[in-house]
């Protein structure tokens, strides 16, 4: 421009030039004055924090002027060395605010010399630097303090102290990390680096001592950043949204570490829950719903999509209650609280449990738009439930609602269930017995017991009684040879159950058509099996009841289908035997198929079981017992060991498989003694040892022995024989030798049989020693006389025939001998030795016999005129046959022979020595 000027006119050049040169001095000044103030523009009230390394300043008002913005370039020294270089752009909108920077050193700012530098920039130029240094706390000083670091991270603690002290050490208190490294930067500056690998529990702080014994520290806490997870959101009442997570390791986290959560950028209260509602406008859109979660250590956020209208999660039912209540069904009703349930299709769900055992029974499920009631079926009468609802969509289903309040409800009473009934047959004796039916059975309380009885072809002539509650089994006497039919009935308060019926057969069930097999337990049971049975209609029964003892059985019915079982009862006994029956259940009477036996656990038989004995037969020794009783059978016997052991020690043993054997026997054996053990062997091992000594005795011993034996017998025969006639031998003198009547002496026992006259007899008591010649006895036949004399009885001789004579009596010594000790005297008689007592064995008291004595007889000697018995009876004397008659031929036999020493002849006494 100035150059057109200076060419139109060269006056006016001259004035352009002028001008020009004006103008450019003002632009000249002002573009001075302009920088000048640029310069000025900087940093003001700057403030550096030591433990943050956070600087703030201010700007000078001198800046305002910019309209382009600013530029502050900063570095960071340590001891006085640059290690950072960092600048912080200002907008123009930004001039005149405060500003900030921060800066994390790997080193606390106390374990080296910190300084920062700050200058602004434009255009190229730069204002004067202002440098701010960390000040000198002149005390013992532990930094970082009060830190939050990562889990994961590594932190470094600084510990310096003034000139003058010194450090003697730095250590970790309430942290469990053991990874622990502690420098010497100088001696008034240590460090201690820690690589935090777990979370703190608490505030965790490091500790620095000085040789004076002074300390100081600095806290800090390691933990996580969030970690929520699975975000899901619903609804319940159509109005509002409820989102649920799982908040991870919230639970453990510091209160420093607090988390802060927001769903859809709105605050959640109780978000530390995992909960977070909000009311919102449900639709069918579907949409993101987001939370976030932040804390000291980050930021999470999590997202849900979805449709709300999907996803309803009902509230539990109201007012649940029974409009109709039956024995065996109810009907439920209850409401809903949100209104917008009806419009849904939805299907409810109501669980029936026990009401003292609160154990579910069942569920049922019902369907409907809006439901509000249903139907319970198949329930138990006279019986307490507690019923609850709970219900859902239908369509879309999302999850099952809240359950309502348990309402308790009893159904009404019914008649009892049949009852379940079984029959033992004992000899003419049938037990029927029936189980006590269950609560959840007898529908009410059983009054009693009707049990009726018939025989199948005469059904209209039954008999029936009633049985008290208190019992369950009733034993009939019926025929065995008719075939009955026995029917049970229970009654309560609304009347009597369906009959149970049973038919008893005609015979006894025989037990020898049926083996017994043996069976074992296990585990406090009895397994069964056995082969289909073409009878089995109905099923098949297991009884079972002890071997010995009172007969107490019990029962099972299993489905026809099933062909095995397993018998549990809490009357189980270990080591007892036990008889278990298979029946076939037919439409008559039932069918034995098997018979079981055994123990459900056997046990060891305790103490001694036999009671032996021993005999020796030569060599060998038998050892027998008596046979063991079942009920000392806890465990079943195989066999039996006799061991025996002899003075050597040497040990033998015999052994039998025979569990019904009594006897062992040990051969071989020398003459010693042996210890003989007699043991039961069984499923458990050994049982019952019993022992016995025996000392074997040579063969000549036992002739001995024998012999002893038996002569001890006779003795002890005769003995106890001799006491018995002692102490009642009068009795037996009386049976034995009944009273004899005396015999009476005559004037007419001599005579002449033609004179029918007797004579008398004059003996010489001093010489009746001497053979004395008798006189002739004659007697003739005529009827009994009896003379009776004073005191004394009737004496009758019937030996004496007709025709009998005497002969001269010779000298036959021995039928003349009685002694005078024999003779006794009678009251009122003269003493005699012919008062004797004389042999007659025949005698028959059916004819008289008198005595007559002659003085020419018997020279010497007193004459016997009395009357006295002649004859008595011996000691041995037994009496003959009344009936026994003799012939004349037989007296007649031999008249001329000599008097014979027979029992018909008269004995006189001899005479003895003074």
């Amino acid at each position: 421009m100035k150059f057109f000027f200076l060419q139109r006119n060269k006056h006016g050049r001259i004035i352009m030039i002028t001008w020009l040169l004006l103008l450019s001095l003002s632009t000249t000044s002002t573009q001075d004055g302009q920088e000048n103030s640029v310069l000025r523009c900087g940093p003001q009230n700057v403030t550096l924090d030591y433990d943050s390394f956070l600087l703030k300043w201010e700007d000078d008002p001198s800046c305002s002027v910019i309209r382009d913005g600013l530029v502050y370039e900063l570095q960071l020294l340590t001891a006085d060395k640059p290690v950072h270089n960092g600048e912080v752009v200002v907008t123009p909108a930004q001039i005149g605010s405060t500003h900030s920077w921060k800066w994390t050193s790997h080193l606390p700012s106390q374990c080296a010399r910190h300084s920062v530098r700050l200058r602004s920039q434009y255009n190229n130029q730069s204002s004067p630097w202002m440098q701010k240094m960390l000040p000198d706390q002149g005390e013992i000083l532990v930094l970082p303090r009060n830190q939050i670091f990562k889990v994961g991270s590594t932190a470094t603690f600084c510990c310096t102290v003034p000139d003058g002290e010194s450090i003697k050490t730095m250590f970790l208190l309430n942290y469990k990390g053991a990874n622990v490294n502690a420098t010497k930067i100088s001696e008034h500056v240590h460090s201690l680096t820690v690589h935090l690998d777990q979370e703190s529990e608490n505030w965790s702080d490091v500790i620095c001592e000085i040789s004076k014994g002074n300390i100081s520290g600095a806290s800090f806490h390691a933990s996580y950043p969030p970690d929520d997870s699975d975000l899901q959101c619903e609804t319940r009442d159509l109005e509002s949204i409820d989102c649920f997570w799982n908040v991870g390791r919230a639970a453990n986290e510091h209160p420093a570490m607090e988390r802060i959560y927001q769903l859809q950028g709105s605050p959640c209260i109780n978000g530390h829950s995992g909960k977070c509602s909000q009311k919102v406008e449900v639709d069918t859109v579907e949409r993101n719903w987001t939370l976030t979660a932040t804390n000291r250590l980050g930021k999470l956020e999590l997202c849900d999509r979805a449709n709300l209208t999907k996803r309803v999660h009902m509230v539990a039912p109201e007012k649940v209650a029974a409009s109709t209540v039956n024995p065996r069904n109810i009907s439920l009703k209850w409401s809903w609280t949100v209104q917008k349930y009806s419009n849904f299709n939805l299907t409810c769900q109501v669980d029936v449990s026990d009401g003292d055992s609160n154990t579910k029974v069942f569920q049922t499920e019902n369907f409907g738009v809006g439901l509000t009631a249903a139907v319970i079926k198949d329930l138990i009468p006279h019986w307490d439930y507690d019923v609850r609802v709970r219900c859902g969509t239908a369509q879309h289903f999302w999850k099952w609602g809240d359950w309502s309040k348990s309402v308790k409800i009893r159904t009404k009473g019914d008649v009892p269930d049949a009852l379940d009934v079984w029959m033992k047959v004992k000899e003419d004796q049938t037990v029927i017995s029936w189980k006590v039916p269950l609560a959840n059975q007898s529908h009410g309380e059983i009054f009693d017991y009707k049990v009726s009885w018939a025989k199948t072809k005469e059904k209209n002539q039954s008999n029936q009684t009633n049985v008290s509650r208190s019992n369950h089994s009733l034993t009939l006497t019926l025929d065995p040879s008719e075939e009955y039919m026995v029917t049970v009935t229970a009654r309560n308060i609304n009347g009597s159950s369906s009959p149970s019926t049973i038919i008893i057969p005609r015979l006894n069930l025989d037990k020898s058509e049926v083996k017994t097999s043996w069976i074992s337990g296990s585990n406090g049971s009895f397994f069964l099996s056995w082969p289909v049975s073409p009878n089995a209609s109905c099923g098949y029964i297991v009884d079972w009841c002890p071997v010995f003892g009172n007969c107490t059985f019990e029962w099972m019915k299993v489905p026809p289908n099933r062909t095995h079982t397993t018998i549990f009862s809490k009357n189980f006994e270990d080591g007892r035997r036990y008889l278990l029956s298979i029946y076939a259940c037919t439409e008559r009477a039932p069918v034995l198929l098997q018979r079981r036996e055994g123990y459900v656990r056997e046990t060891k038989i305790e103490g001694e079981l036999f009671k032996l004995k021993n005999k020796q037969e030569d060599s060998a020794v038998e050892v027998s017992w008596e046979p063991i009783p079942l009920e000392k059978q806890t465990a079943s016997i195989h066999g039996y060991i006799l061991y025996y052991q002899d003075k050597s020690g040497d040990v033998f043993n015999v052994s039998t498989d025979d569990p019904e054997a009594t006897s062992l026997t040990a051969k071989n054996l020398n003459i010693s003694t042996y210890n003989f053990t007699v043991t039961a062997l069984t499923a458990v091992g050994l049982c019952g040892n019993t022992s016995i000594i025996v000392t074997l005795n040579p063969l000549a011993d036992q002739l001995i022995m024998l012999t002893l034996i038996s002569l001890g017998a006779v003795f002890l025969i005769l003995s106890v024989s001799i006491i018995i006639c002692y102490r009642h031998w009068a009795c037996i003198k009386h049976k034995v030798y009944p009273p004899i009547p005396k015999p009476v002496l005559t004037d007419q026992w001599l005579t002449s049989p033609d004179e029918h006259t007797s004579h008398r007899l004059h003996f010489d008591q001093s010489h009746y020693s001497e053979v004395l010649d008798v006189p002739k006895l004659y007697d003739k036949f005529r009827p009994p006389q009896p003379v009776v004399s004073q005191d004394y009885k009737t004496f009758t001789f019937s030996q004496t025939r007709k025709g009998y004579y005497n002969k001269p009596l010779k000298k036959l010594q021995p039928c003349l001998t009685l002694p005078t000790t024999g003779l006794t005297s009678q009251p009122g008689l003269p003493t005699s030795p012919i008062n004797g007592v004389f042999p007659n064995p025949s005698y028959n008291p059916s004819y008289s016999l008198v005595m007559h004595g002659e003085d020419r007889e018997f020279k010497s000697g007193p004459e016997v005129h009395e009357r006295i018995p002649f004859i008595r009876s011996f000691s041995g004397y037994q009496p003959q046959s009344p009936d026994k008659t003799f012939t004349t031929a037989e007296l007649e036999e031999n008249p001329e022979s000599p008097i014979s020493c027979v029992s018909t002849y008269i004995l006189l006494p001899q005479k003895t020595s003074n």
